[in-house]
């Protein structure tokens, strides 16, 4: 036997098996680094799916508006909440853009605010703003009113109301289109009932032809805390055309009043503070001032009186 070649030939085929054994490795650690960087992948995939921040910097140009309707009436004029009788009312509101319809309008006044809960006619917007479309893009999301649901999945947006009979901008940002629509509504004082308005037109004194001696008229004070009352119906003076009310507060802390920037100092303040006051028209929401002492430091504070004309009584004598 040639025990060289013999051994030659062992030799040659141990390598050839290291190197097969070598190679497997090798294919198995590739397909095993392989699945680490796929499932690397797939982990970094998942990780990184997140919606972007919404974009309130949009406002819709003149191609996107539809017609602009005009809101309000020419015998329109402004009353604010002084003129409005504290309570819930449903009301009407003329909107400027038919795609911006209300089906329903709930107003709330309270002492000198009022605000109004509107239900929309669709689900497309997601804020309105107290301003112009402009201004809405440029102001801090804080300022956004968004939208409630109501019981049946209806938006309703509830914006504070500055006076009715007059138009005031509100934008809306419209979900779909993801811009500031510019809208102008107005909360109709008609569609009020009539026992709820102090700011009827004022009926001028010279219009009663009242002539000189003694009345009565119901009065309604509005105004300040809402605690405050005064007596009604009021005794009224008429002497040469002017007419002089008798105001008498349900306290005795009021020490003096203001009517036009005329001061006038109580009659009485025994049980009551008392005063005697000039009146210059009915049927309106008259601004007074009346300066109390029941606070810590005397205090001024606006107040209305609302005098109706069509319950003018010659007094008993």
């Amino acid at each position: 036997m040639n025990y060289k070649k013999a051994f030659a030939s062992l030799l040659i085929t141990s390598v050839l098996f290291i190197s097969s054994l070598t190679g497997c490795g090798a294919a198995a650690s590739a397909d095993s680094t392989g699945s680490k960087a796929d499932s690397g992948a797939v982990t970094k995939d998942s990780g990184s799916s997140s919606a972007e921040s919404p974009d309130y910097g949009k406002t819709a140009d003149a191609s996107d508006m539809t017609d602009v309707d005009p809101v309000g009436e020419d015998w329109m004029t402004p009353i604010g909440p002084d003129g409005v009788v504290n309570g819930v009312y449903q009301a009407a509101v003329d909107s400027s853009s038919s795609m911006f319809k209300i089906k329903d309008c709930v107003l709330t006044v309270s002492d000198d605010s009022m605000t109004a809960r509107l239900t929309m006619n669709g689900t497309g917007y997601l804020y309105v703003y107290m301003g112009t479309a402009e201004q809405a893009a440029k102001a801090d999301e804080a300022d956004f009113i968004p939208f409630e649901e109501d019981g049946n999945g209806a938006h309703t947006f509830t914006i504070p109301v500055k006076a009715l009979d007059e138009g005031f901008p509100c934008a809306a940002y419209s979900k779909r289109k993801e811009q500031w629509y510019d809208r102008t509504l107005l909360v109709r004082s008609d569609s009020l009932p009539d026992d709820a308005l102090l700011s009827f037109s004022k009926t001028e004194i010279e219009s009663l032809a009242l002539a000189d001696g003694q009345y009565t008229a119901e009065v309604t004070l509005q105004g300040g805390s809402g605690k405050a009352q005064v007596a009604s119906p009021a005794r009224l003076t008429v002497e040469n055309g002017t007419v002089t009310a008798e105001i008498i507060w349900s306290s005795n802390k009021y020490d003096y009043m203001k009517v036009a920037d005329v001061r006038y100092d109580p009659v009485s303040t025994e049980e009551h503070s008392v005063f005697e006051i000039p009146v210059d028209g009915f049927d309106y929401a008259m601004p007074v001032i009346a300066d109390t002492t029941a606070m810590s430091t005397p205090h001024e504070i606006e107040y209305t009186l609302f005098f109706d004309s069509k319950t003018i009584t010659q007094a008993e004598k």
